[in-house]
């Protein structure tokens, strides 16, 4: 080996551990970081399973898969506090998993299933667990960008210590909602974290020509909101750990938001219906991330570098996460469709409540707040 390829090599290593000894990461025993690997082979095995339940015509609608993109739900998700709160778009079964809900709530509901986490009636698109302070999964681009604000505000407004991470796409940063939900967030010190999961191709159209930006990236359009911002590489947990956790401080200690984009990739198209996904990108631009950047492989490799993991545990893990998707599918399969009676049911909630109707803005909550103490799912 030439000495460039030395330095080249001892380069590589020293970037892929450069965050190994942030403070947050230090702290994790053997057990935790094993778990973190395993949630990532998890959600992976669970898209993979969907993929093919899809391509069956078991469900209905859309299915935006979070293949590639595990580090950013798995990172981010691991540093949540008791007061912490999150809400993401469409692309949202990676987060659901991360929080804590099972695959086979989240497969059921992909299923139309009654015994999904959505009684059937969301889909892929909507998937909630108000229990884990989990507020979805939201179809409108950009819709739930002002709804993370108003959630990190109610713990402002309650004194609590804690920050709403709010998740959107790159195809979202253009939208109107985000720009006056980041003016407010700024103006009025509300402990908002908004994390933009940029995987370059805001459906089917690529970064450099749907959204004009600085060179520094999307981020940098925080500044116009005097709001600190910063960049985060998406195939590498620590780092995805470390400067969340910087942000998830700041927005707890000091009530200031922060915009964080976090650079990753989808391996499958926008949706399972974008059949172009091969044609407006490269074959050796999916194969070079998959090779080199995918973030299972990433943290697998640093992993075993620590003595943590080794190959027999990787192939357990893999094996088990394989079976329980396959599982969830026989779950799915074997759960009732809603009943009939339930089609006008969670619609509204005065009209599954009749006669307590208020004016007071907490018609929803009924003068409480999903995380006061008496609160019931």
């Amino acid at each position: 080996m030439s000495t460039e390829t030395q330095d080249q090599a001892a380069q590589a290593k020293n970037d892929l551990f450069a965050h190994a000894k942030a403070p947050v990461n230090q702290q994790l025993t053997a057990e935790q970081k094993i778990k973190l690997y395993t949630d990532m082979v998890r959600i992976r095995k669970f898209e993979q399973a969907a993929l093919q339940s899809y391509q069956k015509g078991k469900m209905g609608g859309f299915l935006h898969l979070y293949i590639g993109q595990e580090a950013t739900a798995v990172g981010t998700i691991s540093l949540m506090d008791d007061n912490d709160h999150i809400i993401t778009a469409y692309r949202d079964h990676g987060h659901a998993l991360a929080v804590g809900m099972t695959m086979n709530e989240c497969m059921a509901e992909l299923f139309g299933k009654f015994t999904g986490c959505s009684k059937g009636k969301g889909g892929s698109m909507h998937f909630f667990a108000p229990d884990k302070r989990y507020w979805g999964g939201h179809g409108i681009v950009g819709g739930q960008t002002p709804l993370g604000l108003g959630i990190a505000f109610a713990l402002k407004y309650k004194g609590l210590k804690g920050c709403c991470l709010t998740y959107l796409g790159d195809g979202a940063i253009n939208q109107g909602p985000f720009h006056e939900s980041l003016n407010l967030a700024s103006l009025w010190d509300i402990p908002v974290v908004y994390i933009i999961e940029n995987n370059r191709y805001s459906m089917g159209t690529s970064q450099t020509r749907s959204s004009a930006h600085p060179e520094e990236g999307l981020a940098a359009r925080a500044e116009a909101y005097n709001m600190e911002w910063d960049k985060v590489d998406g195939s590498n947990l620590y780092e995805i750990r470390a400067k969340t956790a910087v942000a998830m401080e700041r927005a707890r200690n000091e009530s200031r938001p922060m915009l964080l984009e976090i650079d990753t990739y989808r391996y499958y198209g926008h949706s399972i219906a974008d059949a172009n996904h091969k044609k407006y990108r490269t074959k050796e631009e999916i194969e070079d991330y998959q090779n080199n950047k995918d973030p299972i492989s990433v943290f697998q490799q640093i992993l075993i570098q620590e003595g943590v993991l080794d190959e027999e545990q990787v192939k357990e893990i893999d094996s088990t996460a394989k079976e329980e998707a396959k599982a969830s599918i026989e779950f799915a399969d074997n759960s009732p469709f809603p009943p009939a009676q339930e089609l006008l049911t969670d619609v509204y909630w005065a009209t599954d409540n009749p006669g307590q109707h208020n004016n007071q803005g907490r018609m929803f909550f009924n003068d409480r707040l999903p995380w006061d103490d008496e609160y019931q799912a």
